[in-house]
Parts: structure tokens; C-alpha cells; sequence
């Protein structure tokens, strides 16, 4: 039975690309995301597929951002899909609304704290308050958490510090930006490899390109999932 910890990015052109990957790799991965770039590609329809045809389950990363009837519509209107997990942005309204719209569901809402991708002077251009991106990401956790967030995402930097949050008690922390030993970062400026993420107490750890771009997909993905049950993982683990 494949570790659904590991969540793989499928992070290709289109859905044919997308059902070849999930093709390679078998049954060494049970859980996938799919986000916006492949949503104008039939991103919906393959994750349906997916977990309807081929018992996946499945991340729809939307990152939804709207006025509050706005996010309870959209939200309502995929989790009608009963999809597991679904991102919104995790401004405490926008969490609120997209729990409404999931009511009656068994899809889970994320809450986006601030992304992988970004460092300190990035907030600047976009003038996000002071602060270290530590101390925002748990503050913003938080919040989301009290609005009623299933979970959050953030970079595993921060996991540990979100973990030891009370509100966090029983929550998933999901997080992008894990590169396994070696790997090349590209676009991640908040990393950690898969071992260090499970032993900050993540639940999921996203990967994409370290996979889909490898030769071997399948070993690829079994060498991050033998990374993330080493024995300094497995004693982590066990004393959560």
C-alpha cells in the first residue's frame, strides 16, 4: 500500500501528460495535486478520473480568493466532487466562506499562508506588513485555523512552528517546497528536504518537478518515500 504522506505535483502540460505520469508511477502514489495550470487543460475532468476510475486521492490547489459569496459558491461547486483537499487563501473570511460552501462534504479547505516561492523582499514589493516570514506564517496559520481551516500550507521552515500552535492540535500542515537531497531548487526559496519536513510534524509534502522531470519517475518518487521513513523520520513520527 502506497504512503499517502508523499502528494505528487502533477505539474504537465495537459491531461494526457498527466494520466502517463499517474501511469508510471502505478501504485507507488496514492494522492495527487492538480492546480491551475492544468485547469484550463481538463484538470477537473482528470481529477475526477482519478479518483473515481482509479481510487487516487486528490488535491485541487485553486488557491481561491474572492469576496465571501463568491468563495462559498466556488467552493460548493467543487466539492460537490468530494475532491480531499481544496486551497483557498487563508484570510480568515475567505476561510469562513469556503467552509460554508464544503458543508456536507468530505472535502477538507487549506489555507494558503504564504507561499514557497516567496522571501522578505518579495512581501516588500508587495507591502505585506513587517515582520519576519516566520512570525507572519504562523500568525497567519492561526487566524486561519480559528476561522475553521482543516489545515494550512506552508513551507516546511515554518512546519514546526505551525505544529506547536494550539489551534493547530489535530490540523494538517501540508508543504510545498520539499526537495529531496541534491535536487535542484528552481523556483523554492523555503526548503527542506522530505526527512526534515516529516520530522517538523508535516502531514503531506508535495513534490513535483523532482519526479515528473526525473527519468525514472517511480524510483523517484520511492527514493522520497524511503527518505521520509528513515529512522530519524520513523521515531519522529511515532512520537507525535
Amino acid at each position: 500500500m502506497s504512503d499517502d504522506r508523499l502528494i505528487v505535483a502533477l505539474d504537465v502540460p495537459n491531461v494526457i501528460a498527466g494520466l502517463d505520469l499517474v501511469e508510471r508511477l502505478g501504485d507507488a502514489v496514492s494522492f495527487y495535486k492538480i492546480g491551475l495550470g492544468m485547469l484550463t487543460g481538463g484538470g477537473l475532468a482528470l481529477a475526477n478520473e482519478l479518483k473515481q476510475e482509479h481510487g487516487k486521492r486528490i488535491f485541487i490547489d485553486l488557491k481561491l480568493f474572492d469576496i465571501g459569496a463568491t468563495i462559498e459558491a466556488a467552493v460548493r461547486g467543487v466539492a460537490q466532487f468530494d475532491l480531499d483537499f481544496l486551497t483557498v487563501h487563508g484570510d480568515p473570511y475567505v476561510v469562513r466562506a469556503a467552509k460554508e460552501g464544503a458543508a456536507g462534504s468530505q472535502t477538507k479547505i487549506l489555507a494558503v499562508t504564504i507561499l514557497t516561492s516567496l522571501d522578505r523582499a518579495d512581501l516588500d514589493g508587495a507591502l505585506i506588513k513587517d515582520g519576519t516570514i516566520a512570525d507572519l506564517v504562523t500568525e497567519r496559520a492561526g487566524r486561519a485555523l480559528e476561522a475553521g481551516a482543516d489545515g494550512v500550507i506552508c513551507s516546511p521552515n515554518e512546519a514546526a512552528l505551525v505544529r506547536a500552535l494550539p489551534q493547530a492540535e489535530g490540523r494538517l500542515i501540508v508543504t510545498p517546497g520539499v526537495r529531496p537531497f541534491g535536487a535542484d531548487v528552481g523556483d523554492q526559496k523555503r526548503i527542506a528536504t522530505p526527512a526534515q519536513a516529516v520530522r517538523d510534524g508535516v502531514d503531506h509534502i508535495v513534490v513535483g518537478r523532482p519526479i515528473h522531470r526525473a527519468p525514472d519517475p517511480r524510483a523517484a518518487a520511492q527514493a522520497i518515500l524511503s527518505e521520509m521513513v528513515s529512522p530519524q523520520a520513523q521515531r519522529a513520527n511515532g512520537a507525535r
